[in-house]
């Protein structure tokens, strides 16, 4: 692999051309910064300045004696299952996405809207978040514990985390993350050039001595799913809950990041450990219960995290569309979505699956959501022989850091008849030797 360039840029993107271009593979070792130096004919400050525009980029990390390296999963290269991933033929069992079945009728939302407003159109300078979007969130966190008196909204949940860490942290900053985990939270935590610290994941959320372990390391920033946790189906406990606010209270200037995409469709409780630290924000996504579509996130925090969240989307798009907010407002007052409806449907895949694998010894986790993850000797295996049998799912590399292997399996697209053979399937794809195909 040949290095160009004579300025730091340059020299930046000549070596992300060949990690996107498959020319530097994932541990690949960079040239020392005097070396490549010396073979450009450039300063080693121009060669370090393009090195850490790579780590801000989230393709490389610098390892002390190991040098720099491409990433195991650079940012660059997506880590999200495109959809020509599932091939003509294939049951999905791998996408993340809701049943549709299960979603409320957007049509019927946003002609209500439309009827009410009668030529009436928000313009610049009108306030970002509707009242009647204002008091639907108040209602919904104050009936979680959660203080509501600063309130924000967001265009979905990456989005609102995005701007809580890029208003709070710094590039070289540690943030802990679960591993496994939501695959967009670790690339966002790349993207901005944070040290990803990894706190491993029971059913009962990340465990509270990794968490403790990572505080202690430095970590300046913590990322936790309350429920339905992706890929796990992790959802935290009362106890859990109580003995991470005792951990994170002893740390009070980190930030604490809270991800509830289950809400609308777990009927499990919210947890919180909003207030456990003085810097905190509670990021609550309606896509799964309410419709990808609807690009939408409540979020609630401290008085100076929210506001520096304003302050971005000031700078950026302005507000998240009236539209979106009064179709959702119309949604929670007609009772249109049934939380426990869709949790009852979820949950009867989840644990028949669970179930039936248990029978033939395989290792599987689900306690909430639309997931089941798997414990398996090789993912690579599993996933092709799998689809060798007509079955898309998700490898686990793409949620790991350091946890074991596993494969996802999503069951929102599949019926209750499905199960029995996809357990069969997965049985025989995970057995040494496999099937033969």
């Amino acid at each position: 692999m040949v290095i160009t360039g004579r300025g730091a840029q340059e020299i930046a993107d000549s070596v992300e051309r060949a990690i996107t271009g498959g020319g530097l593979g994932a541990g690949a070792a960079l040239p020392p910064i005097r070396e490549l130096a010396g073979r450009l004919g450039v300063s080693p400050n121009t060669v370090a300045s393009a090195y850490r525009v790579l780590r801000e980029r989230g393709l490389v990390e610098t390892g002390g004696r190991r040098g720099t390296r491409v990433r195991a999963q650079p940012v660059a290269l997506p880590r999200d299952i495109e959809p020509e991933a599932v091939p003509p033929g294939a049951r999905d069992a791998a996408s993340g996405n809701p049943d549709p079945r299960l979603l409320p009728d957007l049509g019927a939302a946003l002609a209500a809207v439309a009827a009410r407003r009668a030529g009436r159109h928000p313009l610049y300078g009108d306030p970002a978040v509707s009242p009647d979007l204002l008091a639907v969130a108040r209602e919904s966190f104050t009936a979680d514990g959660v203080p509501a008196d600063a309130l924000t909204v967001t265009s979905g949940a990456l989005d609102g985390i995005d701007r809580v860490l890029r208003g709070a942290l710094r590039t070289g900053d540690g943030i802990a993350v679960e591993d496994p985990g939501w695959t967009s939270g670790l690339d966002l935590a790349a993207a901005l050039g944070l040290r990803r610290i990894p706190m491993r994941v029971d059913g009962d959320g990340p465990l509270p001595e990794d968490v403790d372990a990572a505080l202690r390391s430095g970590a300046r920033a913590v990322l936790v799913t309350s429920r339905a946790q992706n890929p796990t189906g992790a959802a935290l406990t009362f106890d859990r809950a109580e003995r991470l606010r005792v951990l994170l209270a002893a740390h009070p200037d980190v930030l604490t990041v809270e991800d509830d995409h289950g809400f609308g469709f777990v009927d499990l409780p919210f947890r919180r450990l909003a207030g456990a630290t003085g810097r905190w924000a509670v990021v609550r996504s309606v896509a799964k219960g309410y419709g990808p579509d609807l690009r939408l996130a409540l979020l609630a925090g401290d008085p100076a995290t929210v506001d520096r969240v304003r302050a971005q989307q000031r700078l950026g798009p302005g507000w998240v569309s009236h539209v979106l907010q009064e179709a959702f407002v119309e949604l929670w007052r007609s009772g249109a979505v049934d939380p426990g409806r869709a949790a009852h449907r979820y949950r009867e895949r989840r644990d028949a699956l669970v179930a039936l694998l248990a029978r033939h010894g395989v290792t599987a986790t689900g306690r909430s959501g639309v997931n089941v993850w798997v414990a398996v000797p090789d993912e690579a295996t599993a996933v092709g022989r799998l689809l060798a049998r007509g079955w898309a799912v998700t490898p686990g590399a793409r949620f790991r850091t350091a946890a074991p292997p596993g494969i996802r399996v999503t069951v929102s697209a599949l019926d209750l008849a499905d199960l029995p053979r996809l357990a069969d399937d997965i049985a025989l794809a995970v057995q040494p030797g496999g099937p033969r195909v």
